[in-house]
């Protein structure tokens, strides 16, 4: 069913109405749905794009751009300041913000954003996406990089695309979370996915293993649990996925019900959250929270972090919200020091490890 043939253009222009400024908001977001749909053609095209491959540049977090990182970083620009509703934008592929240029009419809101989130997977055909966060400027004068600097709790939308057999966006403006499928056909998004509601439990969760040994006791005491399945504390048995996209992993969340972590590890005492805040991090926090989910660092509600830097980085714990409580409260466990020491399974009773075993 397709709820009416809703589109994106109908649905944000009714949302917005009656809020102050709603006017310039939808039509921001209907430039940002146009920019999306010219990255989905270009994605589409692959090889015989002759976009694929690395650049011998890199970004400001001194990671070798993709080339499609470069080209989807500009549609973005290209078909969203142009409209006199931007003061000013903030991507993962660029060191400062960019004011909207001065020929051009400024507006009122600003827009941080990831082009191409998990473009390591571009080259193997897998599911990539882009992740957008809209906050309002204050001012007169063209934004500088403390403008951009507000928590997640004062976005006024945000939402991400994926781009896989379909291309999908998923949007909130502060009531609900909303999905729209691209008809290719008409070109237009249609609402395919109203009002998408997390599921509080899940038998399922994210997260890359391969860093198992930086973990603090939290997650690793969360993780032990969920794969001693039915045999364990936790009574039944967790499927473990991982995709190495963020939006890969956020829209199977938000389709079926999960908890995705990317949570603070020991690798680099200066950098302990790998996720971007103002990119990643605060806009899906804020479609998680309005599917019903739960987002947070592991010690705090991610939405309430103040960000210190443009590209500063961040531990992430999301999604369903029994999981993600849980997962809270063995962090403060851990750090009132009522968790008991976490032993690797390797060593307990069954283990060939056992003291008698070595006896």
């Amino acid at each position: 069913m397709l709820y009416g043939r809703t589109t994106l253009s109908k649905f944000v222009i009714e949302q917005l109405h009656a809020t102050p400024g709603g006017s310039d908001l939808a039509a921001l977001l209907i430039d940002v749905g146009a920019s999306i749909k010219a990255i989905s053609a270009l994605l589409r095209k692959g090889e015989l794009g002759g976009q694929l491959g690395e650049l011998d540049s890199r970004n400001v977090q001194g990671e070798t751009q993709k080339a499609l990182d470069v080209v989807t970083n500009d549609t973005v620009l290209q078909y969203c300041e142009w409209g006199g509703h931007l003061a000013g934008t903030a991507s993962e592929e660029m060191e400062r913000v960019r004011a909207v240029p001065g020929p051009m009419r400024r507006g009122r809101h600003l827009l941080a954003f990831d082009p191409l989130d998990g473009s390591g997977n571009i080259d193997l055909n897998v599911a990539v996406g882009t992740i957008f966060s809209v906050l309002r400027h204050g001012r007169d004068a063209p934004p500088e990089e403390a403008d951009f600097l507000q928590p997640g709790v004062r976005q006024v939308a945000a939402g991400y695309a994926i781009y896989g057999p379909s291309t999908v966006l998923v949007l909130t403006v502060g009531a609900g979370t909303h999905g729209f499928t691209l008809d290719r056909e008409i070109g237009n998004f249609i609402l395919t996915h109203p009002h998408l509601r997390i599921p509080e439990q899940t038998s399922e969760f994210a997260i890359n293993t391969s860093n198992e040994r930086f973990w603090e006791p939290p997650v690793l005491r969360y993780v032990a649990e969920c794969k001693a399945g039915a045999s364990g504390v936790r009574g039944r048995d967790f499927n473990m996925r991982w995709i190495a996209s963020m939006v890969a992993e956020v829209h199977r969340i938000l389709m079926r019900g999960g908890v995705f972590m990317y949570p603070r590890d020991s690798r680099d005492p200066a950098r302990p959250g790998r996720l971007r805040l103002l990119y990643e991090a605060s806009p899906m926090a804020m479609v998680v929270e309005q599917a019903g989910g739960m987002a947070s660092t592991g010690r705090e509600r991610l939405l309430e972090v103040v960000p210190g830097t443009l590209h500063q980085r961040i531990p992430v714990i999301l999604g369903s919200r029994e999981e993600v409580a849980r997962i809270e409260d063995y962090h403060r466990d851990h750090d009132e020091g009522a968790d008991l020491p976490f032993v690797s399974p390797l060593f307990n009773a069954r283990s060939l490890f056992r003291p008698e075993a070595q006896a």
